[in-house]
């Protein structure tokens, strides 16, 4: 699940190399390049509980991917890298892209990036996703209305799983119950306790 890294400032979990704010690398953007300006300027604990799960319960090999709300993109990267997985990393800041695709050179794949909004990613693109991947994206309760109408149209398109996960916020408990009566989406308590402790709640919508 993780490993020490001989590299400074660096750290492994799951398998995918994570550079700290520390990193010479991961400083000299936030010199040069735009902030991140909507809570993407750092990795957050609930990447854990959806990289711990795919690793319990991998895509199939080859899957086309859509992460939702990536930040620095690292379940997205874990697809990419274990599962061949063609990822798409989708957020409406274009700000964290130089820092996702930081991580993705460090890990030796490569992420396809869209800057957009939940609201604004249509059916058209969806039809070609098979699953849909976001974490630690419900912190407002305009973001749970968008993301189950989201939701929705990609149910609607053919995508065949979703998987969600959140430190246990109120919107977030919205959009589970909303989509459990609408989707027959199934909620569950998921704990780590590598590389460090996080928990919260899975939501999983199968759509066969």
């Amino acid at each position: 699940m993780t490993e020490n890294s001989n590299e400074k400032n660096t750290r492994t979990a799951f398998g995918v190399k994570i550079l700290s704010s520390q990193h010479k690398e991961i400083r000299h953007l936030k010199r040069h390049e735009d902030a991140p300006s909507i809570h993407g300027n750092k990795f957050w604990g609930s990447s854990y509980l959806l990289m711990d799960f795919l690793q319990n319960n991998p895509p199939a090999e080859g899957y086309k991917v859509l992460e939702l709300g990536c930040g620095w993109g690292l379940a997205g990267i874990h697809c990419a890298k274990f599962y061949q997985s063609n990822v798409i990393a989708v957020d409406a800041d274009g700000a964290v892209f130089p820092y996702l695709q930081l991580h993705a050179k460090h890990n030796d794949v490569t992420i396809e990036t869209w800057e957009q909004r939940f609201e604004d990613i249509d059916p058209q693109q969806l039809a070609d996703i098979d699953m849909i991947i976001a974490s630690d994206v419900c912190f407002w309760d305009e973001l749970a209305e968008a993301l189950y109408q989201l939701i929705k149209r990609a149910c609607k398109a053919g995508v065949s799983r979703i998987v969600v996960t959140d430190p246990e916020r109120p919107p977030f408990f919205d959009l589970a119950n909303r989509c459990m009566d609408e989707f027959y989406g199934e909620l569950f308590q998921w704990d780590v306790d590598e590389p460090r402790r996080a928990s919260g709640c899975l939501l999983l919508i199968e759509n066969a």
